[in-house]
């Protein structure tokens, strides 16, 4: 397991670089982000990806499902003197919130999500009429697809595509390294939930989305923060093929409207 994985500061504050530099640019390349803006985040977690948007006078809000996220989101926003709301609920639950929102960030969570058809229905009702939905995520099949990074064991977290081996087979290997059930579990989870670019863009379809914008990237912009690499889009060429992209792939930006 890394490091900035224990740290949540740490962490908090990489995200909120990454989002400086890379995500609100690119969302800014396509819809003005001014201090008018409202600013929703789903999974927001310690909120890291809401701080670029706090700082220039957005109006921001964070939903997590972790109190603990949310309490953190807090202490930490409190610590930079940003103004920010934060909701420890189930997005589900949720059916009417103050406001409607310009734009709304789900970063790295629909890898999550078992229900995802109904998460992009559901969030509909929280976008202003011509809002913006930015979706980020690593696809299934890319080398760390399966999230083993999260591993105690030093070795299994930096094996690339173990999370591609049958489920009994990834199961065992993880129990032989010593991982303990609780995290073979949700590893197991993650890898019900897996996301490909065409799982997803199917669900964009019958969702009733349009794509506004999409970027793959070969080295995700993210690890320019965790690994000291410099971001690297991938090739067209690739990017155009179904299901071999999705092995070059690490992360996928996405900016669709309803």
């Amino acid at each position: 397991m890394q490091q900035r994985h224990e740290n949540r500061k740490t962490y908090f504050q990489e995200l909120a670089t990454t989002s400086e530099l890379h995500f609100l640019p690119y969302i800014h390349r396509f819809t003005s982000v001014t201090p008018q803006s409202r600013i929703l985040e789903i999974g927001c977690g310690e909120g890291g990806n809401l701080v670029p948007f706090a700082r220039i006078g957005c109006r921001v809000t964070g939903i997590d499902l972790s109190e603990n996220r949310i309490r953190q989101a807090r202490q930490f926003f409190q610590e930079e003197r940003l103004p920010a709301t934060f909701i420890a609920s189930d997005i589900f639950q949720i059916i009417q919130l103050e406001e409607a929102f310009d734009i709304i960030l789900i970063h790295d969570v629909i890898e999550h999500i078992s229900e995802k058809y109904r998460l992009l229905e559901h969030i509909k009702r929280f976008l202003t009429p011509g809002g913006l939905l930015f979706i980020s995520f690593p696809p299934w099949q890319m080398p760390f697809g399966g999230h083993q990074q999260i591993c105690l064991n030093k070795y299994v977290s930096r094996l690339p595509f173990i999370h591609l081996l049958p489920a009994d087979i990834y199961s065992s290997l993880l129990h032989h390294f010593g991982e303990s059930q609780a995290r073979i579990d949700e590893l197991l989870d993650i890898r019900k939930c897996r996301t490909s670019i065409e799982l997803f863009e199917k669900l964009l379809c019958t969702s009733h989305y349009r794509i506004f914008h999409k970027q793959f990237w070969f080295i995700n912009p993210h690890y320019e923060q965790k690994f000291h690499l410099k971001p690297r889009k991938l090739p067209r060429l690739i990017g155009s093929i179904p299901h071999l992209r999705n092995f070059f792939c690490t992360s996928c930006f996405y900016l669709i409207q309803s």
